[in-house]
């Protein structure tokens, strides 16, 4: 039982009861609450019902006042029925006898029953979970109320494994990740602007910046007694007694879920693919600073591609790209996108596309969309490169180490350009939508923006070497 688990707290063990200054035992309180909780009782009409809808069952009594409801569920704690609303006919209420007086809530049906945010596939399940929740929170309010002042978190369990992980990764130097904010070279005599003067003094600074990733939290039903690892409290309920984090698989209160660090780290285990993945789940995930998918279709591109005319702008079959795809899905960076698997290039710069374009958060975040257009319509030249400079820095670190490495390999398409046809400005075009979407999907704000995305992305492919 987590509850009983002991762990060092200032160099002495004790037991997390003990470091909630609780009895012993009382962390099994809640569980032992639940066991205890008064159970259903159903309270059955003696005649057939015509207008009883077919998802209630004999609980249902038809149009009753509320007073006579009262009687027939009066002494009999657990005591439930159904009746449907006298000034509102075609509505329906459960009423529901808990500590000496009868409860009454509206009753929902839309393929399962409910009266809040659970949903449940009897009415009878309803029933025993509102029970034991409301026998929990009358008899354990104030414990409830204290569960998380105090959290075990940082000393057992998924902290505990999360730092010999980094320890781990830190003696094979690959923990901490490198970012370097500007890397400027004097190689643009057109600006002498206070970015170019700043980054100078910079060009020999590393940033040193953690992923950090929010944790993926999805109301779960749990099978069996389950307890918070955060609280290390007892998970009470029948159904959805808390929720997990898909990403990692943490399990904790809903409440507690408010409180749990950005300190998420993604198993493979539960990644189930590649594309359409969020970017900072899939490089923690793999322990890279980028997505593979990025590196191996760049690195496969500039092996045979580069002088391939129209790179980028002429598509490959949908179907190939769609290959290559679910080879990525299936088999991660094993994937063979060769030239023996796939002869046109162009497959291959389509499933980068298809990649960016598919990620649920762009590459250039929604939240940052607005000032990167805003940045993109300032008429001065020196005040545009300011602006999105300023708008990069503000990107979560692994949008921001691929945007760089991206516009790099961008960058070099265009030293080709007599042979590809592809300049800055053809690949803004391509690669605007791709990498930049509102907030809203909106076809008129897409359509009013596409000259701003065209135009952010060719500055930071011409002016890469500055930017980044």
């Amino acid at each position: 039982c987590l509850a009983l688990q002991t762990y060092k707290l200032n160099g002495s063990s004790c037991t997390i009861s003990e470091s909630l200054h609780l009895h012993p035992c009382v962390s099994l309180t809640v569980y032992q609450l639940q066991q205890e909780a008064p159970r259903p009782k159903r309270i059955t009409c003696p005649q057939e019902m015509e207008s009883r809808p077919k998802y209630y069952g004999r609980e249902f009594h038809g149009i009753i006042p509320r007073e006579y409801a009262d009687e027939l569920l009066a002494g009999a704690e657990g005591a439930y029925l159904i009746r449907e609303s006298q000034r509102q006919p075609g509505t329906h209420t459960l009423a529901l006898r808990f500590g000496h007086q009868t409860l009454n809530y509206r009753l929902f049906y839309d393929g399962k029953h409910f009266v809040g945010e659970k949903r449940f596939e009897s009415v009878h399940d309803l029933v025993t979970d509102a029970l034991i929740t409301l026998y929990i929170e009358t008899k354990a309010a104030e414990y409830i109320a204290k569960m998380t002042t105090n959290p075990i978190y940082e000393h057992l369990g998924y902290t505990s494994l999360l730092k010999d992980k980094m320890v781990h990764r830190l003696s094979q130097g690959k923990g901490t990740l490198l970012w370097k904010p500007i890397k400027l070279l004097a190689s643009c005599p057109q600006i002498s602007s206070p970015l170019v003067r700043r980054s100078a003094l910079k060009d020999t600074q590393e940033k040193q910046c953690s992923y950090e990733k929010i944790h993926n939290f999805k109301v779960h039903t749990f099978r069996g007694p389950h307890w918070c690892e955060y609280c290390a409290n007892f998970m009470w309920g029948l159904i959805a007694q808390g929720v997990r984090c898909s990403d990692c698989g943490l399990n904790v209160h809903k409440q507690c879920s408010k409180l749990v660090p950005s300190d998420c780290q993604p198993d493979l285990r539960r990644i189930k693919k590649v594309f359409s993945c969020d970017l900072t789940t899939l490089v923690k995930a793999h322990n890279t600073t980028r997505p593979m998918v990025v590196d191996m279709c760049i690195q496969e591109i500039e092996l045979r591609g580069m002088k391939s005319e129209g790179l980028y702008r002429v598509s490959g079959f949908s179907e190939h790209i769609e290959d290559v795809r679910l080879s990525f899905d299936r088999d991660g960076e094993k994937a063979d996108i060769s030239a023996s698997a796939y002869a046109d290039i162009n497959i291959i710069a389509g499933a980068l596309k298809l990649y960016l374009r598919d990620l649920p958060i762009p590459v250039i975040t929604f939240d940052l969309y607005s000032k990167f257009i805003q940045a993109a319509k300032l008429p001065n030249a020196e005040s545009r490169l300011e602006g999105i400079h300023e708008s990069l820095l503000q990107l979560p670190p692994a949008h921001y180490e691929t945007l760089r490495y991206l516009m790099a390999h961008l960058k070099r398409v265009t030293l080709f350009e007599k042979d590809n046809l592809m300049n800055s400005e053809n690949l803004g075009i391509v690669f605007g939508p791709t990498l930049m979407q509102p907030p809203e999907l909106n076809a008129l704000t897409t359509l009013n923006d596409m000259r701003q995305q065209k135009l952010v992305v060719q500055l930071m492919i011409e002016h890469e070497d500055v930017l980044f």
